[in-house]
């Protein structure tokens, strides 16, 4: 795939801003499990919130190969604040592209699109994984309000989002059929039903907050039901291609950077009397990894143009994020290696890197997942 000068352009501007804003400081934030408010408004201010929502809602109208772009870029400078705009650009973006109604739209896509609100996606429970079907979490009808009641589980941006798409439970006899969508105001609205019980201490991406939620007798208007009672699961599954071309995009991004440092470390470190990199051992490695990268950038580019074209992905989707979330933990792990002891200290931040990008293989469907996608579609 060759990309469009306009395509190219706005990657260059994203990379000159990550590299700029996010890079220098990812470790602090990393460390410190900050959440880069400026850094977001300063992405919000370039578009990348609503990459592919129409002008007309506050977006910038592109595509989702344009989305894959810019989400390896801002992963490239930190995975951790990539994370969040993944989520609001899809699945909370791109449901409401979909299914929302047009006073929906209004309300809550075009400030999430122009950067005002970051958006949240609630799906996951305790007990609850893979098996979107078996939640737990119910929404009942009073009078012209839903009243939800539940726990969502490992919430991106569960403390900082403002808004968030939440799939509850509305018909309990009627299993995967009875669930729906709800728009929920988050407690930075000033929703008392939105209780954040916990922030997750995690092996990585410590600048994107990952929580659990408690929704304790949570009011929202009935309005605020997307779609239909019943299409919960319909739409909630609509969103996870795009979602998944996200994610494989992020894991490119962070795999690029622990390269990039890798190959510039091998060209300074000596050994033997001469660079490490004139060493097959390190330089083979470095080109199996560059190897990987490409393959990966390629699927998720292919994926991303035949949802850009309206074809079915699902298949296409899952194979580029199974592949690049595992070819990324590969690169940064060979990454670690070049750098020796360098490379498992913090001084370095390929350690980083590779805490971060290890999640990619878990959601938005774990790797297993991708895997009985694409076995079934074979």
């Amino acid at each position: 795939m060759l990309l469009t000068q306009d395509q190219e352009m706005i990657r260059d501007a994203v990379r000159a801003f990550a590299q700029e804003q996010l890079w220098p400081h990812a470790a602090r934030w990393d460390k410190e499990h900050d959440f880069p408010v400026e850094a977001h408004q300063g992405l919000a201010q370039l578009g990348a919130y609503g990459i592919c929502v129409p002008e007309e809602y506050g977006g910038a109208g592109l595509d989702y190969v344009t989305l894959a772009l810019v989400l390896e870029e801002v992963a490239a400078g930190d995975g951790g604040t990539s994370t969040p705009i993944s989520v609001t650009n899809c699945p909370y973006n791109a449901i409401l592209m979909m299914y929302g109604s047009e006073a929906q739209k209004q309300k809550w896509l075009a400030p999430a699109a122009r950067g005002e609100m970051l958006g949240a996606f609630a799906l996951t429970e305790p007990h609850v994984g893979s098996d979107a079907s078996s939640l737990r979490t119910t929404a009942v009808r009073d009078g012209g309000e839903y009243v939800l009641n539940g726990t969502k589980q490992f919430i991106t941006s569960g403390k900082n989002g403002h808004v968030a798409i939440v799939i509850a439970v509305t018909d309990k006899a009627a299993g995967k059929r009875g669930l729906s969508a709800f728009i929920v105001p988050t407690h930075q609205l000033g929703n008392a039903g939105w209780v954040v019980a916990r922030l997750e201490d995690k092996l990585g991406q410590h600048s994107s907050d990952t929580a659990q939620i408690n929704l304790e007798n949570c009011r929202v208007p009935a309005e605020n039901l997307i779609g239909e009672e019943g299409e919960g699961y319909k739409i909630a599954l609509s969103a996870l291609e795009g979602g998944r071309i996200g994610i494989a995009a992020q894991s490119v991004g962070m795999a690029r950077s622990a390269l990039e440092v890798a190959i510039q470390y091998a060209k300074e470190r000596e050994a033997f009397g001469t660079a490490i990199f004139n060493h097959q051992a390190v330089s083979f490695r470095l080109a199996e990894c560059a190897s990987r990268l490409e393959a990966a950038r390629q699927l998720v580019w292919h994926a991303a143009a035949l949802r850009d074209a309206g074809r079915p992905c699902l298949k296409e989707a899952a194979m580029a994020k199974l592949f690049a979330s595992e070819a990324a933990e590969q690169v940064c792990s060979a990454a670690i290696q070049t750098l020796g002891g360098y490379g498992y200290v913090s001084d370095f931040p390929v350690e980083r890197i590779y805490r971060d990008v290890r999640v990619c293989q878990i959601y938005e469907g774990t790797s297993d997942v991708q895997k009985i996608i694409i076995s079934r579609a074979l």
